[in-house]
């Protein structure tokens, strides 16, 4: 990203992706990004828009069986988010999402839906919902701290070669497998609401730093003492 330039700042398909607060993870990435300084642009871009290749972080969130499918057909024919990914932007992918960036996932009836191939995964439908509190530990090459939020989803996600698992669980879910979501050059895939960015600040900076570079310490002694709590209570459940 050019020094004198904006972070661009892109949320994708607002109208059918954005359940349990996903567009706040925005919202996160504009105030860490401003309180260092840093100009931001957010641009909202329904489904009926084409997406820009020009973007810095894309973020795309979670939602319903229909408009998932929805989602996924019109990204496959846009083609603009797998452009701006091969150039370098950061990109994360919330719940379906997430599987909406694998080669198939689950539709309405269980059936074998294509994804855009953006990461080398592959969901379909699992045995039973996962609903609840899903803590896990962060792979140790990426140097973030527990991962905490909220999952609610039917998807059982299977990795393949070409990524590796952003997590390994403690407690929920996740992919089905022991692990939590995966990751793949600067794209995060995460079944983790919240939204997941106001639940852990360090992964915001993450994905920021890959495109604007190291990134100057911040203030956040209230939130982790607040995020130590909840993490205990989550814990104790």
């Amino acid at each position: 990203m050019p020094s004198d330039s904006a972070l661009s700042i892109v949320w994708i398909y607002p109208d059918l992706l954005s359940t349990y607060g996903d567009q706040g993870n925005a919202l996160v990435l504009e105030h860490r990004a401003q309180r260092r300084g840093i100009r931001t642009e957010t641009v909202h871009v329904r489904s009926s828009d084409p997406v820009p290749e020009n973007g810095d972080v894309y973020l795309i969130g979670g939602g319903e069986d229909r408009p998932q499918i929805l989602a996924a057909e019109r990204l496959r024919r846009d083609g603009g988010l797998q452009r701006a990914v091969a150039r370098g932007a950061s990109l994360l992918a919330v719940c379906a999402g997430y599987q909406i960036m694998g080669s198939t996932f689950g539709g309405e009836e269980g059936q074998p839906v294509d994804g855009i191939g953006l990461l080398d995964l592959s969901s379909a439908r699992g045995p039973a919902r996962a609903v609840g509190e899903l803590v896990a530990e962060v792979d140790a090459a990426l140097g973030l701290p527990t991962l905490t939020g909220f999952e609610n989803h039917m998807g059982v996600t299977r990795l393949g070669p070409g990524v590796k698992p952003l997590s390994k669980v403690v407690k929920g879910v996740g992919n089905g497998d022991g692990f939590e979501g995966c990751y793949a050059g600067h794209v995060v895939g995460t079944y983790l609401h919240g939204p997941a960015l106001a639940r852990n600040p360090a992964l915001a900076d993450l994905l920021l730093s890959w495109r604007v570079g190291e990134l100057g310490p911040l203030d956040d002694t209230r939130y982790e003492q607040l995020r130590q709590e909840r993490f205990s209570a989550v814990m104790a459940q």
